[in-house]
């Protein structure tokens, strides 16, 4: 065999080589950290949904096992009661109406901040990224004070209103690059084609920007779902939400943890179903602003 033939045949062998050395499926310490992470996030929650299927006497002395047998008995009277459904129905009732207000809004200002040039844009989109600097629990003591004054104590606009003046400036945040991304070409076009300003907002900015909207109507729901600090000071009379029926159910029924946990577990899923849902639109949506 010549040296010409053996330096071909080294060459071609070297590669086959290298790819034998590499592991298929990538590195074992990305997937080790990976599962990690995933075991933080979810093993808390499969304690609680599972905690709700064991009895007083199994989680006593055995805290960290599984149910055997399992207990239906604390769900069955959780989703019997009247405890969890009163709240369940004001959570829901808040929840919807915040995340219509903070959409339908949004999306309006967010159109004119992105696709209109006037005098005072900046300041008022610097105002809006300014209220990402300001959570709840820093502005709840002149909150209250306004919300006493309005008339709106023991009521659900209460925390209505207020959800979705919080929850406008992360909305904005991620819509206006989103709305700016649309091509001008598309707002000429119709021009031509006889659409006004409105029509073009309703016609073709919305359906375009479904994504954006997915993206923060997801966020509304859920943080207004896990809202506590709000109801808490806006409510004195009745339990209104169920954050607030998980805390005073917790009290209620101190020494029966399993029927807690079952509340709670059932408390959590409506907002887990809804997130899961919409995932993928979520991120959809927030590279969509990002790449805007």
């Amino acid at each position: 065999m010549s040296t010409t033939t053996l330096s071909r045949t080294a060459a071609t062998a070297k590669p086959s080589v290298r790819k034998s050395s590499e592991t298929p499926w990538g590195s074992p310490v990305v997937y080790f950290i990976g599962l990690l992470l995933i075991g933080i996030c979810v093993g808390p929650v499969l304690y609680i949904v599972l905690g709700g299927f064991r009895s007083n006497s199994q989680i006593t002395t055995d805290p960290s096992g599984l149910p055997n047998p399992f207990e239906f008995s604390h769900y069955a009277t959780i989703l019997g009661s009247s405890s969890f459904w009163k709240p369940a129905g004001m959570s829901i009732l808040a929840a919807v109406t915040t995340t219509l207000g903070v959409v339908i809004l949004g999306v309006m200002a967010a159109f004119a901040l992105a696709r209109y040039s006037f005098r005072g844009r900046e300041v008022l989109y610097s105002v809006f990224a300014a209220g990402l600097m300001f959570p709840l629990s820093v502005a709840i003591t002149p909150l209250y004070t306004i919300i006493l004054k309005l008339g709106l104590l023991d009521q659900m606009a209460g925390i209505i209103l207020p959800g979705i003046a919080f929850a406008l400036p992360t909305t904005i945040i991620i819509l206006v690059p989103f709305l700016r991304a649309i091509p001008k070409e598309l707002e000429e076009a119709s021009a031509l084609d006889g659409l006004s300003r409105l029509g073009f907002f309703g016609r073709i900015v919305v359906p375009l920007a479904v994504p954006g909207l997915i993206t923060v109507g997801v966020l509304a729901f859920v943080g207004s779902w896990n809202g506590y600090m709000l109801p808490l000071f806006v409510f004195n009379t009745h339990t209104p939400t169920l954050p607030l029926g998980v805390a005073q159910f917790s009290t209620q029924h101190s020494v029966d943890t399993a029927s807690v946990l079952a509340y709670t577990s059932m408390s959590m899923i409506p907002a887990l179903l809804f997130f899961s849902l919409f995932e993928r639109r979520i991120v959809g949506g927030l590279t969509g602003a990002v790449k805007g």
